[in-house]
């Protein structure tokens, strides 16, 4: 590995970063006894290629990019086993005559050199060395053990459970699991632990949002969330559902022998050396418990700005509202639609060592290295509105309050903000102008809301385009029309950006890739109000809806639509789930 100092000078000189980012990363490394390099592929600083490059300089060796075309034969990956692979970050990828090329991210490992010398003498072999990238050497190590592998595995775990278990019909006809049963259950053998734990890895791998363990009639049935949609799995015998329900409750620290209420619990555990967090939530019904796993993966969860899409028109107004003191930002939309993702981008922009950051969130969502991050329970009495009277206690620079649900919370937020504190938080409105009558209908006083309110979002969430089968055509008909009517609308500079005599659009096709859905990954649009000299008299004077839109206008506000359309042009969505997603907002101006 480059000692730390090097490869921050390299960083600097190739100006990756700065010197006091520089600096940072330095004393950070010895405060969490981790290398720059890897605090740097936590924090996404410098772009992975980047890293490469300036590393292949460094060891003056050769660095191989993987792409979706590129098949490695098992007989290749296999030569190097997965655990030595994992272990040491590296891969064999290619075999030419007695050559064999290995990707490798820290070729100076030596143990993994050793390893290497080892494999080349046994097989009579030469060993080619190239510098590989972190996300390459995760994506080809899942080739190791497909899914088709891991469901073998896990009908083996059934078959094996099946032979040390109760007969399957004392286990359903009792549906409640009583805690020494339970106990009986998991420590009698592995099956179940195994069942879970491959359930909970694919679905780490697979990049889905949540895990739906549910109870039929005839069967347990599991699911996965992919891209904003559900879709089932596997399919396992009814009889297991009180193991691994109980398996869950143990790696959650729930109470197994109470099956008569919901529960709600979280877990972290180390997967493919990253860090993943779970929250579970058991549900009981009918036919026993279902539970709802949601999988908090940093690794995918977390983005900044730039990551999440966000244009130049949008990103300008967002960095000057953060750039301000103090102030109110607000993330509207409805559930489910990544204002919370939004938010935590810009939290990491924020966080810095010379601010106090303090969060209230139900739940927690993501754990963020230097946010002071509060779980409300209200069951308790600690809800957002007790939390932010506290919170102001702590010295706090900026607040990030999950949601704003009732007038208390609202006016403390406000105050907060008048005071001296940045304030985050989110609120469910249609579009970015419903804030201010929203706000004012929680009670808050109108000529608060000009000193208070620097910046409101509104956002929705669509499935982005699969690049490998996304189908290029013309726009023509009513579609054509809606694209010329938002593309007129655009400011000056916008318009003259995108306006032209035909327009070209992407079609979802479907594709091994995507899993024949021809979506993969879901890619948000804005659109984003700032407070002005104009919108506060607006605001004191007359705030509708009517007065309210006009000056959007005025400003030049590009809307959920336009921007939806302009990243349809863009290839990057589908322009018929744009005018789906904001057809309720475009009706609400009406």
């Amino acid at each position: 590995m480059i000692p730390n100092k090097t490869l921050l000078e390299l960083l600097v000189k190739n100006n990756k970063i700065d010197q006091a980012t520089a600096d940072k990363l330095l004393k950070d490394s010895q405060t969490l006894n981790q290398s720059v390099e890897e605090i740097i592929y936590e924090r996404n600083l410098v772009s992975q290629n980047e890293i490469a490059k300036i590393k292949s300089e460094y060891y003056k060796i050769p660095t191989k990019y993987f792409t979706k075309e590129d098949i490695i034969p098992n007989e290749v990956l296999n030569i190097i086993p997965e655990e030595v692979a994992r272990t040491h970050q590296m891969v064999a990828f290619k075999k030419e005559g007695d050559t064999l090329h290995v990707g490798m991210l820290f070729p100076d490992d030596q143990q993994a050199q050793d390893i290497l010398k080892f494999i080349a003498k046994q097989r009579k072999l030469n060993i080619a060395i190239y510098l590989v990238t972190k996300s390459d050497l995760e994506n080809i190590w899942k080739n190791y053990r497909s899914f088709a592998t891991r469901l073998k595995e896990i009908q083996d775990s059934v078959e094996i459970f099946k032979r040390q278990s109760k007969p399957s019909h004392q286990l359903y006809q009792q549906r409640v699991v009583r805690i020494d049963e339970a106990s009986g259950i998991i420590a009698e053998e592995a099956p179940i632990i195994k069942i879970v734990s491959t359930v909970l890895e694919e679905a780490v791998e697979s990049n889905s949002s949540d895990i739906h363990i549910e109870p039929m009639r005839n069967k347990l049935r599991i699911r996965f969330r992919l891209d904003g949609e559900l879709k089932e799995v596997l399919s396992l015998p009814l009889e297991l559902q009180p193991a691994i329900v109980a398996r869950i409750k143990i790696l959650s620290d729930l109470k197994i022998d109470e099956t008569r209420i919901p529960q709600d619990g979280r877990f972290r555990t180390i997967l493919d050396n990253k860090e993943i967090d779970f929250r579970v939530a058991t549900f009981p019904t009918a036919l026993g418990e279902k539970v709802a796993i949601r999988v908090l993966n940093p690794y995918v969860g977390l983005k900044t700005i730039d990551d999440l899409g966000v244009r130049a028109y949008h990103k300008i107004l967002i960095e000057e509202a953060i750039a301000k003191p103090f102030g109110m930002i607000l993330a509207t939309g409805p559930t489910g639609s990544g204002k919370t993702t939004t938010l935590y981008a810009i939290l990491q922009g924020l966080n810095k060592e010379a601010v106090n950051i303090v969060s209230l969130e139900d739940p927690v969502e993501y754990f963020i290295e230097g946010l002071n991050q509060s779980q409300v329970k209200p069951e308790i009495g600690y809800d957002f509105a007790s939390g932010l009277r506290q919170i102001v206690r702590q010295d706090p620079d900026i607040i990030m309050v999950g949601e704003i649900r009732d007038n208390e919370t609202a006016a403390l937020a406000v105050h907060a903000a008048l005071t001296g504190h940045l304030v985050l938080s989110t609120l469910h409105t249609n579009n970015a102008i419903g804030v201010i009558p929203r706000l004012i209908d929680m009670k808050i006083e109108p000529y608060l809301l000009p000193a208070s309110l620097i910046l409101m979002m509104a956002q929705r969430l669509v499935g982005r385009l699969c690049d490998h089968c996304k189908q290029k055509v013309e726009a023509t008909g009513s579609l054509k029309e809606e694209i010329e009517k938002s593309i007129a609308a655009l400011p000056k500079e916008l318009r003259e950006k995108y306006q032209k005599d035909k327009y070209e659009i992407y079609l979802p096709q479907g594709c091994k890739e995507c899993n024949y859905k021809g979506i993969k990954g879901r890619m948000p649009l804005f659109e984003v109000l700032k407070m002005t000299p104009s919108l506060e008299e607006i605001v004191l004077k007359d705030p509708s809806a009517a007065n309210l839109q006009q000056e959007a206008e005025k400003q030049g506000m590009v809307t959920l639509r336009q921007d939806g359309i302009i990243k349809a042009l863009e290839g990057l969505i589908s322009i018929d789930e744009v005018l789906k997603e904001t057809m309720e907002r475009e009706q609400g101006l009406k």
